[in-house]
């Protein structure tokens, strides 16, 4: 029997002018890399996965007929969010937490990951881009994300934040957006994290293409449940419909 594929897809609408992705949508390691050594508990962290940002990411999909990426690999595997250089490609220490699977990894090692679970993040996101230019609306591409309320022990006040980098076509809109909500958000403009992060797949994906793009970070008590999450994907399919074809 095959192992399950390292990418989920959901089907859209190639001419809806979006495409949705999740990098750290899953927790789940293989069998056969033995949980990377890592204790259970620890994998109900931010360490190994965004909590909460798949099942907005599966809403939003459903809301506005639009395709989706999500990773069926944890990020303690390898981080697809990631320049193939970048150091914390395949992390040995994560917020405190050891990562023994990863300790030793050689060169060889980080090459059969990036065979193995990396590239095919990115030969999807290649072809659903492919299949979106085919039909004459290049997509903008939106990836999701959630982000602890507490660095360390100082809390984080945002609700969400949008990261971007040089291009704002799509970031500008959702800030305002968002500042607008009548929930009184508190909202980051490349907060908790600044964007350009050289590599990363929207960096990869969107700016190496000229595509519109932005990055969302939601506050993960926030969409941690059902309610939340469905909350959410509402409130950003109400902000994103207008900017769609």
């Amino acid at each position: 029997m095959l192992p399950p594929h390292p990418v989920e897809t959901i089907p859209g609408d190639p001419a809806r002018g979006l495409l949705l992705v999740c990098d750290h949508a899953s927790n789940h390691v293989p069998d056969d890399l033995a949980r990377l050594g890592v204790p259970d508990h620890e994998f109900a962290r931010h360490i190994a996965y965004d909590i909460g940002a798949a099942a907005v990411t599966r809403h939003l999909a459903a809301l506005l007929g639009a395709p989706a990426i999500l990773t069926r690999f944890s990020r303690l595997i390898i981080d697809p969010n990631r320049g193939r250089a970048d150091p914390t490609l395949v992390m040995r220490l994560s917020d405190g937490a050891i990562v023994p699977g990863n300790a030793r990894i050689d060169e060889a090692g980080k090459l059969e990951r990036i065979r193995r679970f990396y590239a095919p993040f990115d030969a999807a996101i290649d072809a659903h881009v492919a299949a979106a230019e085919a039909t004459g609306v290049p997509p903008a591409i939106l990836t999701m994300h959630s982000f602890t309320p507490y660095w360390r022990t100082v809390a984080r006040p945002w609700h969400v934040g949008i990261l971007w980098d040089r291009d704002d076509r799509m970031s500008a809109p959702l800030i305002a957006g968002l500042r607008a909500d009548p929930d009184g958000l508190t909202v980051g403009d490349n907060e908790p994290y600044g964007g350009g992060l050289p590599g990363d797949t929207i960096d990869r994906h969107a700016i190496s293409r000229g595509l519109r793009n932005a990055l969302v970070e939601i506050r993960q008590d926030l969409i941690a449940e059902e309610t939340g999450q469905i909350e959410w994907a509402e409130r950003f399919a109400r902000l994103l419909r207008p900017m769609l074809p």
